[in-house]
């Protein structure tokens, strides 16, 4: 039986999961949440956890142009604070995001988004409201190296092809333990006119031996 650890890598270097010296924070996959932001005095590294005013306030401004998110940030809340991704988003970084298994798989991982944990819908307006190409949230498998700069990657949304993230390269399943990455940024397009509280799921699939 395969057991699954995500990890947020909260230090500036780029390095893999379980280096010393290295902040990778392990996620509470009930409570915590990924916070998209264009940071504050409150919205910030290491500051508590913020109320609902606080978030609003450091929203990001739709403005009539494509933005990229700058910042990221996890809300842990054992912890009840939160704790920047400094490598997230529009980066040439490849340890960012760490799926840690501590056995082999009978399948290759992927890692999927969806509306809730019901897992059939993708109505989200950051889903793409129902059209997964339109998806405002793009990611990158890094298991095999850096993403490079201005990465594309895939938009993500649901299980159809093209719209989820094989986490091991489309190499199979994990043959030993260990640990696979990718990197992940949210583009709004211009179109975008309307703001409105979106909390996406992430969902990795992955069957055991």
């Amino acid at each position: 039986m395969s057991n699954l650890i995500i990890a947020f890598n909260h230090s500036t270097d780029d390095l893999e999961y379980g280096i010393s010296g290295v902040d990778w924070q392990e996620v509470n996959l009930i409570n915590d949440k990924l916070i998209l932001s264009n940071g504050s005095d409150t919205i910030a590294d290491e500051e508590p956890f913020p109320d609902e005013s606080d978030l609003t306030a450091a929203g990001i401004i739709l403005d009539g142009t494509e933005q990229v998110v700058s910042k990221y940030l996890l809300a842990n809340l054992d912890e009840n604070k939160l704790q920047e991704i400094f490598n997230m988003g529009n980066t040439n970084k490849r340890y960012v995001m760490a799926f840690n298994f501590d056995a082999a798989t009978a399948s290759e991982p992927r890692l999927e988004l969806w509306d809730d944990s019901n897992l059939n819908t993708v109505d989200l307006v950051t889903l793409g409201a129902g059209s997964p190409t339109n998806s405002f949230w793009k990611g990158i498998t890094t298991t095999g190296g850096l993403p490079g700069a201005d990465w594309v990657g895939s938009s993500l949304a649901g299980s159809s092809s093209g719209h989820f993230l094989w986490l091991n390269n489309l190499a199979g399943p994990l043959t030993t333990a260990g640990t696979l990455y990718c990197n992940l940024k949210v583009v709004i397009p211009s179109t975008c006119v309307a703001g409105s509280l979106q909390q996406p799921v992430f969902c990795v699939k992955y069957t055991s031996n």
